[in-house]
Formats: structure tokens, C-alpha cells, sequence
């Protein structure tokens, strides 16, 4: 069974962000980085630009957005989301290569794509080279170790789980971004916890998408379809019966480059 794992995540990072979780994880990374008209900001990994369009209005026509991804069918789904304004411009590049000048941008921030990046450090150097003197990067990273299902019979919750941790480079990237941050010179390093928690398993929710991301994923890392679909099977049973949960643990990270 042929599964396209990116195109799976893509999917389900742009539904994420079209529901109740993206809107709480927009609204917190806009209420930390005090933005002003006219700022320069950088939107690394922006995929679908849910974030980019309500950045362009916060900088209004003075200001420049960039919206950078690796991809170039998410920078085709933001052109299309973000088509009405003229101050946000697209960069297809990987986090560690933004083109931009150096101590150029006031913010830069990023939503869920550092933990991707298998060496995350030159990462970091760019964000720290491109931001001026005093900037604001704002981040969101999960703790994957956290994003769980519950109801599922325990040993094949366990392994579907465990095949999921394949899937990214940083399982607990908010762990370690304080004192990677701190020796690139940031300060005044904050974390504040996006955690939220379901227990229905309905068609429009964070946790049904998931549930379909991770039983195609664990397909790929050699669980069997019988397994897969029985773990499916426990969960919708488990919903049925009023035991069902799904967490997830974003962490917003908030620095200042000195």
C-alpha cells in the first residue's frame, strides 16, 4: 500500500490549522510578538499561510511578510489563501537558507516546522542572522512524547505510537530550545503551554485527522494493515463507549535576539 507521508502531512497540518487548536495556537503566537505597522516578519515553514494573512494585516501596506517553506504545493495553497495582499512575499527555501539580509526582519516565527529540520542548529543561526537587534522569535513545537490516543488495548496503542516517533527529527524540541536559544544570544526566553485535550472522536476533529495521519505513517514503518485497522477499530469502539481521549502538547516559545 503506497502511502505519501508528506502530502498526508501537509493535509493534516493545513486541517490543524482550520480548527479550534490552529485558531488557539495563531491567536497566542499574534499576542506575543507585539507586532507594529510597518515590521518586517518571517514566517518559516508557513505551509498553508493561515498565519501569514493575519500577519499582513497586523503590519499593514508599510510592512513586508515572508512566507517560507521548502514546499512548493503549501506555497501554492497560501498563494491562493493570502491572493488579496500585495505585501507578502513567498520563499521557497529550507528553514536554514532564507536569502534574506542579515538583522532585517523585527519578528520571525515558526509553527510546527523546526522539529522537522534533522539538524535544527543552522536553523537557528539564520533566524538569529536575520533578526535585527532586540527582535522577537516566537515558536510552536509539540512534545511529541505527549500526543497521545487513549482507548485503544495498550501493547498496539504502544506500538502505533511508538512507529509515529519515525515521523519527525525532535520529539521534545520545546526541551531543548532554551538553551540553544541563550547561546545564540536571545534573552528573556518564556514557554507557555497550548496543551489541549479531546475525548470525541468526530469528523471535523484535530484527533480524527491525526488518527488517519498516524494509522498511514505506521503503515510505512511495517505495522500490518490488520493491526492498523484494529487499532482504528479499539478507538471508534472506545468512542462509542465513552472512553476515548486524544492530547496534544504544543509548547510557544517566545526569545528575544540581545
Amino acid at each position: 500500500m503506497g502511502v505519501d507521508f508528506d502530502s498526508d502531512l501537509g493535509k493534516l497540518q493545513r486541517l490543524m490549522a482550520e480548527s479550534i487548536a490552529g485558531t488557539t495556537r495563531r491567536n497566542a503566537i499574534l499576542n506575543e510578538m507585539q507586532i507594529q505597522a510597518g515590521d518586517t516578519i518571517v514566517d518559516i515553514g508557513c505551509g498553508a499561510g493561515h498565519l501569514l494573512t493575519h500577519l499582513a494585516k497586523a503590519v499593514g501596506d508599510s510592512g513586508t511578510i515572508y512566507g517560507l517553506d521548502p514546499s512548493e504545493a503549501q506555497l501554492e495553497q497560501a498563494r491562493k489563501r493570502c491572493s488579496e495582499f500585495e505585501n507578502i512575499k513567498y520563499i521557497e527555501k529550507n528553514a536554514d537558507d532564507s536569502q534574506l539580509e542579515t538583522d532585517s526582519c523585527h519578528s520571525v516565527t515558526s509553527t510546527q516546522a523546526l522539529e522537522y529540520v534533522p539538524d535544527v542548529e543552522p536553523a537557528l543561526d539564520e533566524i538569529a542572522r536575520i533578526l535585527k537587534p532586540g527582535g522577537a522569535f516566537v515558536n510552536v513545537s509539540i512534545l511529541w512524547d505527549h500526543f497521545k490516543f487513549h482507548g485503544a488495548e495498550e501493547q498496539l496503542n504502544g506500538k502505533v505510537h511508538e512507529a509515529f516517533r519515525a515521523h519527525c527529527s525532535h520529539q521534545m524540541l520545546p526541551m531543548e530550545l532554551p538553551g540553544k536559544l541563550e547561546r545564540r544570544g536571545f534573552e528573556s526566553v518564556k514557554d507557555r503551554s497550548l496543551a489541549f485535550v479531546i475525548t470525541r472522536r468526530d469528523n471535523n476533529s484535530p484527533a480524527r485527522y491525526s488518527e488517519a495521519v498516524m494509522a498511514n505513517f505506521a503503515l510505512t514503518q511495517g505495522l500490518s494493515l490488520e493491526e492498523v485497522s484494529d487499532w482504528k477499530s479499539q478507538l471508534e469502539k472506545a468512542d462509542q463507549q465513552g472512553r476515548f481521549g486524544f492530547t496534544s502538547f504544543p509548547v510557544l516559545t517566545s526569545a528575544y535576539l540581545s
